[in-house]
């Protein structure tokens, strides 16, 4: 079965480079393994990389075991549904792709709240 996105349509690729997704497959995809629930894809800002240092999640630093370059604003990420939603009630939520964001994001945050976070895929 493909996989959805939260306007109920096919589920678009988020990043290549750098390689994304908990399956890094370029996608926001999920399953029961994926406990962080990486499937907000969102445009990182320095405001939001900071914001994640300091809640003890380094998304800058360069992680050659996990085939992690480090991540630098502008660059597409597949983030954990709970960290985006923590990062948005402190106002510092990056933007979103709708397209490529993963239907079960609205486990956790609504429709509305990633509209008004909302890039266009492109």
């Amino acid at each position: 079965m493909t996989a959805l996105n939260v306007l109920g349509t096919m589920l678009m690729p988020c990043s290549y480079d750098p390689l994304t997704g908990f399956y890094r497959d370029g996608c926001c995809n999920t399953d029961e393994h994926d406990h962080g629930t990486h499937v907000i894809c969102a445009r990182m800002t320095q405001a939001f990389l900071d914001f994640s240092l300091s809640r003890g999640n380094d998304l800058i630093s360069p992680r050659p075991e996990y085939r992690f370059a480090g991540l630098k604003p502008n660059n597409r990420w597949c983030l954990c549904a709970l960290r985006w939603k923590e990062a948005y009630e402190a106002g510092v939520a990056p933007p979103v792709i709708l397209e490529c964001t993963h239907a079960r994001a609205l486990e956790f945050v609504t429709l509305a709240q990633l509209q008004s976070a909302a890039l266009s895929s492109r």
